[in-house]
């Protein structure tokens, strides 16, 4: 049976969540996120991020969490700034374009957007009233790319929006493997300080589905449960999300299983670099994108599942590595001895 590093959703969800799950199955509660477990998550989310006034929604998916955010707070002539590796750009078939806001691409090595990237775009789009008016930054943490923003880059992105009176989104499907990064200087209340709305992404890190949003700008909070309602995103076993929250924001449960996820990548790079490998960009997360020969590459397709992610030229490509909360030391040592044997 071959392990998977496709991705960090492979297995269904932490143990504790699967118990809660059972423990409060025949509670009787109210419906459309009004339980018991959904409020006391938003509590416990609200305590973390040290922000009582922000508004808390439960949605099942990460592109369902783009697809609110945005649709809902940009008018109909407005559009989004993304870097090109963007995830509204490339996985989510076309979602946000569907509403009917375009996405204005920037290219940029390491998958992040910093002020000097997206002025650019402000300059070239002052064709009043003939041109989209960009009005939202959307950036993730971790990127696409597996890199992180440090609290001085977020910091900067932050101000530079606000004196251009754009709102600063940030996906946050891999926020937990951000944060807990071994390099991360950036801490949850950091992101809620400076964004004015952010996703905690719990599908990738322990939950069976769900993401929590969180809206951080009062300006912005208002209606948006329509938009949640309209967009069929509001369950009415609400507690299915929110039992999955309470667990995961309990005791730090959250940051450990990112945190395990990004150790047990940091084991297979090192290795890897211990042999010589290049990197297609520098990651410390649980995403890491080795460049290897073709040969091995097919040797490790025995074992292991992954993504070829770029042919870098005709003897090599980059592949993608994903770790996850569950990924054991059996797999990672695996891996690291067919490295050692092989190269």
């Amino acid at each position: 049976m071959k392990f998977s590093f496709k991705n960090d959703y492979s297995e269904g969800c932490h143990p504790n969540i699967l118990q809660a799950l059972l423990q409060h199955n025949l509670d009787q509660q109210a419906g459309y996120g009004e339980d018991e477990y959904s409020l006391k998550a938003k509590e416990l989310i609200k305590a973390k991020i040290n922000k009582k006034d922000s508004d808390i929604y439960f949605v099942s998916g990460g592109t369902q969490a783009n697809l609110i955010v945005i649709s809902s707070v940009l008018r109909s002539y407005q559009c989004a700034v993304s870097a090109a590796t963007g995830h509204i750009l490339n996985n989510e078939t076309g979602a946000i374009e569907a509403t009917g806001h375009k996405i204005l691409s920037i290219e940029t090595e390491d998958g992040k957007l910093r002020p000097s990237d997206i002025i650019p775009v402000l300059e070239s789009h002052r064709n009043v009233p003939h041109q989209v008016m960009p009005k939202m930054v959307y950036i993730s943490n971790s990127t696409e790319l597996g890199t992180i923003y440090q609290k001085k880059e977020l910091e900067a992105l932050s101000e530079f929006c606000k004196q251009n009176r754009l709102y600063l989104f940030m996906d946050g499907a891999r926020l937990g493997h951000g944060l807990t990064s071994e390099i991360s200087d950036l801490t949850l209340e950091n992101v809620a300080e400076l964004t004015d709305i952010f996703y905690l992404g719990g599908t990738k890190n322990g939950a069976l589905i769900g993401e929590a949003i969180v809206i951080n700008n009062p300006a912005l909070q208002e209606d948006l449960a329509f938009n949640i309602k309209q967009k069929g995103a509001l369950l009415a076993k609400g507690r299915l999300l929110g039992i999955q929250f309470m667990e995961l924001m309990k005791n730090d449960l959250y940051f450990d299983l990112a945190k395990h996820a990004n150790q047990q990548a940091m084991k297979i790079k090192n290795a890897l670099q211990e042999k010589g490998i290049s990197f297609l960009a520098d990651t410390y997360t649980n995403q890491i994108f080795p460049i290897l020969g073709n040969e091995l590459i097919e040797v490790l397709s025995e074992s292991f599942e992954f993504f070829v992610w770029k042919k870098v030229d005709e003897e090599s490509s980059a592949i993608r590595l994903i770790t996850s909360w569950s990924t054991g030391d059996d797999a990672v040592n695996r891996f690291i001895e067919i490295i050692r044997e092989k190269l």
